[in-house]
């Protein structure tokens, strides 16, 4: 048997492996990344439909980051392109803007909070 550490991803892994047996590496340390790529896939809600309820459209971080400013309150009238959110993300200030015209049916984020890439930040009808 041999004894090897492998990095994957910056996940440090210590796998034996036999000699001459055929088999591979422990499966058990592998299945752990797997679980981590599961929320790079939560960006598809971005493609919702306008609903007719409050909040059908919704606006989502771009990246993630954390929220520097809100522009916009709940209630207030927008037009397509009008920031709502300032993120901060690697010391740059990136603006969240309304994708239409409409009404901010809700802000889901305060100045401080931590976003992730995709996390909704606020409602729109």
């Amino acid at each position: 048997m041999k004894n090897y550490t492998i990095t994957v991803n910056g996940t440090v892994y210590d796998v034996t492996v036999e000699e001459g047996a055929g088999t591979g590496m422990a499966a058990a340390p592998a299945a752990a990344p797997a679980v981590k790529a599961a929320p790079k896939a939560a960006p598809a809600p971005k493609a919702a439909a306008p609903a007719a309820g409050a909040g059908g459209v919704k606006v989502t971080a771009s990246v993630p980051g954390k929220v520097f400013k809100v522009e916009a309150a709940a209630g207030q009238a927008v037009k397509g392109g009008d920031p709502i959110i300032i993120l901060e993300a690697m010391k740059m200030e990136i603006p969240v803007v309304a994708p239409q015209d409409g009404t901010i049916a809700s802000i889901e984020v305060a100045a401080g909070d931590a976003v992730e890439n995709g996390q909704v930040l606020a409602t729109m009808n």
